[in-house]
């Protein structure tokens, strides 16, 4: 029997600069990331899901800015060099880091 778990992120603090882990299981988890002032998150080693909640913004990488905002999903691969810039005051996310140390080959 496989149990559900339903994580929302207004069960958590939106509190500044914070990052939550809400759901894990295997190789996949989901946190919600609340950044202020200057993201300064580094590569991370499993690819990446972003689902923007709330608030808007910018997604930097090396190739270029796209500008964010509620519903949007962003996929970078694992390793590869990213941010959130000129992000509003109420940006809020969704991130789910899944599959093995290097990214999905």
């Amino acid at each position: 029997m496989e149990t559900s778990i339903v994580a929302k992120a207004a069960d958590h603090p939106r509190v500044a600069g914070d990052a939550a882990l809400l759901l894990a299981r295997g190789s996949a988890s989901v946190m919600y990331y609340v950044p202020r002032g200057t993201d300064t998150q580094q590569p991370h080693e499993q690819d990446e899901l972003y689902i923007v909640d709330r608030g808007s913004g910018w997604f930097v990488t090396p190739d270029g800015r796209v500008q964010v905002g509620p519903g949007d999903a962003i996929f970078i691969a694992a390793r590869a060099v990213h941010r959130f810039e000129d992000f509003s005051d109420d940006f809020g996310t969704w991130v789910v880091f899944y599959g093995p140390k290097g990214g999905e080959q």
